[in-house]
């Protein structure tokens, strides 16, 4: 079995709600996330012949996603009023609703899922929110 590593990070806040501690408030972190995809047979075609895949584009494909996300606030779909939306909003804040509490295990099971919508063959995704601390994901 081959596998291929690519990471990327976004710098973004998030809050969790209904949480009793630190992490109810918003708060930032740099978002690393490292994805492992695997196969057993080297591709034959001349561009990418004695390859897994070309790293350029799994690269590209983790790199995407978490451009989508850097410097924004992640918030959980209704758990915030409206109106902070709306407040927050006009203020031009760059917001990003998803339909998950915005956790590491979360994330890493969206990248992984995400990505495997795309074609890649995701073994492992690792989403780190700090650099000591990291949730991971297979499926």
């Amino acid at each position: 079995m081959f596998y291929l590593k690519s990471e990327a990070s976004f710098d973004a806040a998030h809050f969790l709600k209904d949480y009793e501690g630190k992490c109810r408030n918003i708060h930032g972190h740099r978002w690393r996330v490292v994805v492992e995809i695997k196969g057993d047979k080297l591709s034959e075609d001349t561009q990418t012949r004695g390859m897994l895949i070309d790293f350029s584009d799994l690269k590209k494909a983790v790199k995407d996603m978490c451009d989508f996300f850097d410097h924004s606030l992640i918030y959980e779909k209704d758990s915030l009023k409206e109106a902070t939306i709306a407040a927050l909003t006009d203020e031009h804040f760059r917001l990003n609703e998803v339909p998950f509490r915005p956790t590491a295990e979360c994330f890493s099971k969206y990248f992984y899922e995400t990505l495997s919508d795309k074609g890649f063959t995701v073994h492992r995704v690792e989403v780190y929110e700090t650099p000591t601390n990291c949730a991971c994901y297979e499926g």
